[in-house]
């Protein structure tokens, strides 16, 4: 009995336009609203229709924002998990690093959602969250291109510690850690293409060393321990 309606309302506030479709359809634009449940009623010569019928409510859904990202890096390769902390999340649709969509996301809570970054060039990207209340702000995600080691000098040394060892390469800026084989050890980032290293003591013999940041662990390049000279 919609045929000849003259008014929709949203909790008594006019809907935006109206199209009486049929006699038992009319298609609406909702008015703004604050968020929350609201009574849709349609009114026409015959009178107004029932505000409490429980299937005549639709819900205004609040826009989604965000806070932070947790980690604010990883690699271009994609797969790192970051979460993502805000405000009125529940009922997302959608996670996306600039237009790339999240490899994979799960709702945790209405503040927090847990994603698997796709993989990006390196750079910045802007994540974002779309709800049925929109899309919300972006926040900044940072993707890095995983380090590679060119050289070391010295390639070798004595098997005692204290050697520093200059390691060049590229994207090492955000270098976490440095290693001899297993053996974690002190270093210096000096620029996004050279750190030095302090090589610890061991038995003579080549070990691997290898760079690693937040965008992965590089290749391995062979330094070698030499014996001491006997007399």
């Amino acid at each position: 009995n919609l045929s000849g309606a003259t008014a929709v309302g949203f909790d008594g506030v006019a809907a935006t336009s109206f199209t009486v479709n049929s006699a038992t359809q009319i298609t609406a634009v909702a008015p703004a609203h604050v968020a929350g449940a609201a009574a849709v009623t349609v009114t026409t010569p015959g009178g107004t229709s029932n505000p409490d019928d429980p299937q005549a409510y639709f819900f205004y859904a609040a826009s989604p924002s965000l806070a932070a990202v947790a980690p604010a890096s990883g690699t271009t390769a994609g797969g790192t998990t970051v979460t993502l902390t805000g405000a009125d999340l529940l009922g997302a649709t959608a996670v996306r690093f600039d237009a790339v969509a999240a490899t994979s996301f799960t709702v945790d809570s209405a503040t927090q959602i847990t994603a698997v970054a796709p993989a990006h060039v390196a750079g910045a990207a802007a994540v974002t969250v779309t709800t049925p209340g929109g899309t919300s702000n972006p926040v900044g995600y940072v993707y890095l291109a995983p380090p590679t080691l060119i050289s070391l000098v010295p390639d070798e040394g004595p098997t005692h510690a204290g050697t520093v060892v200059t390691l060049t390469g590229t994207n090492l800026t955000v270098t976490t850690e440095v290693r001899f084989d297993a053996t974690p050890v002190s270093f210096t980032v000096v620029s996004p293409t050279q750190v030095t290293a302090v090589a610890p003591a061991g038995t003579d013999g080549p070990v691997s060393v290898t760079a690693t940041t937040p965008a992965g662990t590089s290749n391995a390049l062979t330094y070698t321990r030499l014996p001491a000279p006997g007399i």
